[in-house]
């Protein structure tokens, strides 16, 4: 299990905590984080879930794998740091994250 932080663009915190092997997308709509829709349910298909990450834990998480290269390809608000939560699987290694959540999704 792991803590993670999202950040709301507005500065609002949801510190939640999500069991290891549930995705960060699975976690935030359990716990109903704003800004975190996962209208296509973690399919990769939406980036209704796009969140931005660190660049220092960008080494502690897996890499994009295509499909999400491509739908990230299609946000306008992506940049280097865009993940989408529904393809990064919560591990103990990922205890204290900190994501912001753009404010787009608000």
């Amino acid at each position: 299990m792991a803590k993670i932080t999202f950040r709301e663009a507005g500065g609002s915190e949801h510190t939640i905590e999500i069991d290891n092997g549930l995705s960060l997308m699975e976690g935030a709509v359990r716990n109903m984080v704003p800004g975190i829709d996962a209208d296509c349910g973690g399919a990769c298909s939406c980036a209704t879930c796009m969140v931005y990450v660190p660049p220092e834990w960008a080494d502690r998480l897996p890499a994009k794998e295509s499909s999400e290269e491509a739908m990230l390809q299609f946000c306008p608000h992506a940049t280097a740091e865009s993940r989408l939560s529904c393809q990064i699987t919560v591990s103990d290694a990922l205890d204290g994250l900190r994501v912001t959540v753009p404010e787009s999704q608000h």
